[in-house]
């Protein structure tokens, strides 16, 4: 039986359950994640959508289409970030702040060549997404 992970937003009104293990962990260094999170970096855990439900209070979730592939929801109650939709790809990247005892394990930098606050950390770095998702999948030097 797979595991399953849960987590809510900061006032709980919206609950969350994935099952399974995330596809990918890691960072994400875009100008939208940055403006959205209002941090230097976005930490991310990447999902099939079939494997995250939303299991309490999906009426208060808000929507908005940040770009042709991603729509952010978060909660309308208090403004915590849950997930970031990305319907073309069926994929679902749950925002690890949501996440209860969760074992984050990134691996990756995503648009790295945005990036505002330089790493080094060992992980790989890319230039932007993956080549399986329509990236370039080119990596880059730390």
């Amino acid at each position: 039986m797979a595991e399953t992970h849960t987590g809510q937003c900061y006032c709980g009104a919206v609950e969350i359950e994935m099952r399974g293990d995330p596809l990918e962990m890691g960072y994400c260094h875009c100008e939208n994640c940055r403006h959205y999170s209002a941090a230097p970096v976005s930490a991310f855990t990447l999902w099939k959508k079939e494997n995250v439900n939303v299991t309490k209070g999906e009426e208060f979730l808000g929507r908005f289409k940040s770009s042709e592939i991603s729509e952010r929801r978060y909660c309308a109650k208090c403004g915590g970030h849950i997930l970031v939709e990305h319907p073309t790809l069926g994929l679902m990247d749950v925002r690890i702040g949501a996440l209860r005892n969760f074992p984050f394990k990134p691996n990756v930098h995503l648009n790295y060549a945005e990036t505002i606050l330089p790493i080094k950390d060992g992980l790989a770095k890319l230039k932007d997404f993956p080549a399986e998702i329509g990236g370039s999948g080119q990596t880059m030097p730390e």
